[in-house]
């Protein structure tokens, strides 16, 4: 089953053409990497697929529904944008059970309790969002995302301002998840990371997408690193 579907997007802003015919399939149960420099349209792809921005032509899908539908997408899925911070005149604990009340969930303290302890953090339950470091900061977004468990992830640089430490320990949950049936859409700059994760990549750069596949397909030779595949794509 195909769990995201783009068909010819298209999107500017201004004179700006921030995407130009987008095409893209990303199979249920699947770790897709979607990899580019900086403003190469990542984060505007990634708001469209998540019903936050409207495209200027073309469609997409995401699990059967029109992305118009963004409601519905947004309670089906786990969104962690690219620079978004959790309210700061909410505790940790508290932003937490917002969100869970927020999508009518059971067992609220359990959950709450689960990611707080899956970040290290417990002790900064009673602490506002807004005196979090900046790595706490994210942890909260992450669990935020995670916390009613969905089958898909939209995750904008999910790694950024965390530890190798939590680095390490979010990566083996999303590689379980994934493991589990749980469909990942990521966009990353950390490449080793995503080579790691990842079953399929697509390389976008300027409001284009110049490469898609496994590692295997788009590799030139047995052995090239995806941090060699992505500055071979890039410079051509």
């Amino acid at each position: 089953m195909t769990a995201i579907f783009a068909n010819n997007i298209s999107k500017s802003f201004g004179d700006y053409k921030a995407l130009d015919g987008i095409n893209l399939k990303v199979k249920e149960g699947e770790f897709f990497g979607l990899l580019g420099p900086n403003g190469a349209g990542k984060t505007t792809l990634v708001r469209i697929l998540t019903g936050q921005l409207d495209q200027d032509s073309g469609n997409a899908e995401v699990m059967n529904l029109s992305t118009s539908d963004s409601i519905e997408i947004k309670r089906i899925s786990g969104i962690v944008p690219e620079a978004e911070s959790p309210p700061s005149f909410l505790t940790a604990e508290e932003f937490l059970k917002f969100v869970c009340r927020l999508r009518n969930l059971e067992n609220i303290d359990s959950r709450v309790s689960k990611w707080l302890d899956f970040f290290e953090i417990e002790e900064k339950k009673e602490i506002l969002c807004k005196d979090l470091s900046k790595g706490q900061r994210q942890k909260m977004m992450l669990s935020a995302a995670f916390i009613h468990e969905p089958k898909l992830l939209f995750l904008d640089e999910p790694f950024i301002n965390l530890d190798p430490i939590f680095q390490k320990k979010v990566r083996g949950y999303l590689f379980n998840l994934v493991k589990e049936g749980c469909t990942i859409f990521m966009c990353t700059h950390i490449l080793d990371i995503a080579e790691k994760l990842c079953t399929e990549v697509a390389v976008i750069n300027k409001g284009k997408i110049i490469s898609q596949g496994s590692l295997d397909k788009i590799r030139l030779k047995e052995g090239e690193h995806l941090e060699d595949i992505f500055m071979r794509l890039i410079e051509e």
